[in-house]
């Protein structure tokens, strides 16, 4: 997907983002991103199991 940046473009793309943010805002974007994605893959594990469950069921 991203194999077309080079090391260039990744850094305009950080100080980008560090203008917009602020460097004190980025590590609760981080955190509240972090979160996200570990709830998510918890929501996503609890629909398997019980898809799995009414697969035994049956």
């Amino acid at each position: 997907m991203f194999s077309n940046l080079g090391p260039m473009e990744i850094a305009i793309i950080v100080f980008v983002i560090l203008l917009l943010f602020g460097a004190k805002k980025i590590p609760e974007l981080a955190q509240g991103l972090g979160k996200g994605m570990k709830e998510f893959k918890k929501a996503i594990k609890e629909v398997e199991d019980d898809i799995k469950v009414d697969d035994d069921k049956k």
